[in-house]
């Protein structure tokens, strides 16, 4: 009777009385299993022969262990279990309970908070905004995290003053409560301030900032709403100084904007990338480098009209960065141009298709192409000079590496980057001979006999085909650019006192050309630069009669530097004139422009920092930070994810394996990835560096049509 009525006591009682039922039904069972044993020593001691006979016909009442009494509570628990359901309801209201502690944001509180941080200087009205902060930056997310939070975000119109009020005021907010500057500071700053209790005391709230503000980076997909994040976050950029695991993902993620973004993200990518390394230094700008080339690499697989543009940005970002500091930038370039060089080798060793692959593509060339333009940039200095010559034989290498008329481009590509060198350092580099081989080959010299053919565009390909070597277009535009090549490199020559000698064999050849040629427009051409390299001798010889120093002598340095600085030969006049007809013929190849930011391939427009230019982005981010996207959600009003066909698709697996055949490893850096990082705080909460998209399969749950049948 008495455990009978324990047992109804203990039902009537709510909320944990099961736990306390299931206790005491194993104490009981336990005690009873215990008081059986007992029976049982004092029968084999009292009955021995009985005791026999209970072993011999009845082992299982012998066989009695403590296995026993966890099967008996057990099997008591599960029958507990069945009888009532009481267990069930107190788990859901005890959920129910759970979110109904939860406070649902408003913008009223939002405002509330920003008002008290502004009068009153509110700690924890800060503490309270950057957890809304976090919860709008991870709503949204599958995970167990929301035992932690105590808010919750439940309309776009909340997120979007969340987000507003965090990224305008956060940084000076941060800065007044640790005493720094209104803006500035340099690595040094957060150094000294690492030993403050200021530090100690709101470090985690910095982290916090720019941990979840990462995250919610990884979730945008709008290039605009990532535009004005990046260009708030770049305020506070210099707290990352204190955390370098949370630095190299800020890398990682701005790299892939800078490389893959579209609109004005790439500009506002890479001004993020070039504050950290001016303001953070030597703690980041090594990483720096070999991030932003590798990004570079990998997004210069191939070249047309349209990403022209894009790529000569991306080449003028890095050579913007390596004037950073050169130092650093001159050991980069050192290690990557001698990669090239070993590719080159290997090719000329082996020779092989699938070596000379490697260097006739559009990643080898792209990446020529860059360090010319740095050296052009530098050359001034005397680290980056010292890189021409090097940099100059491996372009004469690839030159010269498969001399046939299919390769004509690419000959053409590197005579170009010879003549820029050239022209930066004032040093002579002779490429008359690589232009002149080109005309003595029977493709230039016979009729076209495949047409006229379509337009050819020898910036954007490195090798044509068999049918378009015969057409009538392809031989006027390789016959043009030589014509425009040579006129630049004798024109770099054109006041020295050794021009006669030095254009004494191209005109012997030049007029050969003249004799064997069958096409009158190319005669007609060559004429006319052969007249202008005539005068060009008399002009200089007429300077010549009236000196008396010998060649060798440093005075024949400043000879005719008077008619140099007004370009009055005939020569730099006739080049003006081809430039411009160049120029018309490119505008003219366009089918279509690619616009990054304001200025396409120039890097020459800064961006104002300036009071008036902050207030206008406000204004943008409130129009930016107006739609109804939320993290997580899948919805997107600006940007439509269009669905492909399995003709579409055939067709992009095609390219993606043709991208696959033209990677070369050798180019590709290795990452930094397999580097230990530093331990983060629960509170942040980073993915990798891709734009995400969450729910993407939301719609494959919808229910499916009914089918009638008919009869």
């Amino acid at each position: 009777m008495s455990m009978e009525t324990a047992n109804d006591s203990e039902m009537s009682l709510g909320g944990d009385g099961h736990v306390r039922r299931r206790s005491r039904k194993k104490a009981v069972a336990e005690s009873g299993a215990r008081e059986h044993k007992e029976q049982l020593e004092k029968l084999k001691q009292k009955d021995p022969e009985f005791y026999e006979f209970l072993k011999e016909h009845d082992q299982e009442l012998l066989q009695f262990s403590d296995e026993d009494i966890d099967e008996n509570v057990g099997s008591d628990m599960e029958d507990g279990d069945v009888q009532p359901d009481e267990e069930t309801s107190d788990q859901e209201i005890q959920e129910k309970e759970k979110q109904l502690s939860k406070k649902v944001i408003t913008t009223s509180m939002v405002e509330s908070w920003c008002k008290s941080i502004h009068e009153k200087g509110s700690v924890n009205a800060v503490h309270s905004l950057m957890k809304a902060f976090r919860t709008a930056c991870h709503y949204g997310d599958d995970g167990g995290n929301e035992s932690t939070t105590k808010f919750s975000v439940m309309s776009s119109a909340v997120f979007n003053k969340i987000m507003l009020s965090v990224l305008n005021e956060m940084d000076g907010i941060l800065r007044k409560l640790l005493k720094l500057p209104a803006s500035g500071g340099n690595h040094g700053t957060i150094k000294n301030l690492m030993t403050t209790t200021q530090w100690k005391n709101y470090s985690h709230l910095v982290k916090s900032y720019l941990g979840n503000a990462l995250h919610v980076l990884n979730q945008m997909t709008d290039s605009d709403m990532i535009s004005f994040t990046l260009r708030r976050i770049k305020y506070s950029s210099l707290f990352l100084a204190a955390f370098p695991s949370l630095l190299r993902k800020y890398i990682k993620v701005v790299l892939h904007f800078w490389g893959t973004g579209g609109g004005a993200l790439p500009v506002f990518s890479f001004l993020f990338i070039r504050d950290l390394c001016v303001r953070i230094g030597s703690l980041c700008i090594d990483e720096c480098f070999r991030g932003i080339y590798k990004a570079y690499v990998l997004n210069c697989h191939f070249v047309n009209a349209v990403k022209l543009q894009h790529i000569q940005f991306l080449g003028n970002c890095i050579i913007e960065l390596v004037g950073v500091n050169l130092q650093s930038a001159y050991q980069h370039a050192f290690i990557f141009i001698r990669q090239l060089a070993m590719i080159l080798r290997d090719a000329l060793n082996t020779k092989t298709k699938e070596s000379f692959r490697k260097v006739c593509e559009w990643k080898y060339m792209n990446c020529l192409e860059l360090w010319t333009g740095a050296i052009c940039a530098y050359s001034s200095t005397s680290d980056f000079k010292q890189l021409a010559y090097p940099l100059t034989q491996i372009i004469s290498g690839v030159a010269r590496l498969v001399p046939t008329a299919k390769y004509f481009p690419l000959r053409l590509r590197c005579v170009r980057m010879l003549n820029r060198i050239a022209a930066s350092t004032h040093s002579f580099v002779p490429v008359s001979m690589l232009l002149l081989d080109m005309l003595e080959m029977k493709e230039l010299n016979k009729p076209p006999t495949g047409g006229v053919g379509k337009a050819v565009d020898l910036r954007s390909i490195l090798k044509v085909s068999k049918p378009t070597l015969k057409t009538r277009a392809f031989q006027e535009a390789c016959i043009f650019y030589v014509v425009e090549e040579l006129a630049e490199h004798l024109a770099q020559w054109s006041y020295s006192v050794a021009f006669m000698e030095l254009s004494f064999i191209p005109l012997v050849r030049l007029r050969s050309f003249c004799k064997s040629t069958k096409v009158d427009r190319f005669r007609k051409e060559m004429r006319q630069l052969i007249r202008q390299i005539e005068a060009n001798c008399d002009f200089v010889n007429g300077g010549r009669m009236s000196v008396s120093f010998l060649p060798s002598d440093l005075a024949a340095s400043s000879f005719l530097e008077d008619e140099k600085k007004s370009a009055s030969s005939a020569l730099s006049k006739y080049v003006v004139t081809l430039r411009q007809r160049a120029e018309q013929k490119n505008t003219s190849l366009m089918e279509s422009s690619v616009v990054v930011g304001e200025e396409a391939s120039v890097f020459g427009k800064e961006i104002s920092d300036s009071d008036d230019e902050d207030a206008k982005k406000n204004e943008e981010g409130a129009a930016i930070f107006s739609s109804s996207w939320l993290p997580g959600t899948g919805n997107d009003s600006k940007i439509n994810h269009p669905k492909e066909t399995k003709g579409k698709k055939r067709k992009q697996q095609r390219k993606e394996r043709a991208i696959d055949d033209d990677v070369v490893e050798d180019l590709v850096l290795s990452s930094d990835e397999d580097e230990p990082s530093a331990r983060e705080d629960d509170n942040v909460d980073n993915g990798p560096p891709k734009l995400k998209q969450k729910n993407k399969n939301k719609n494959k749950h919808k229910h499916k049509p009914k089918r009638f049948k008919t009869k």
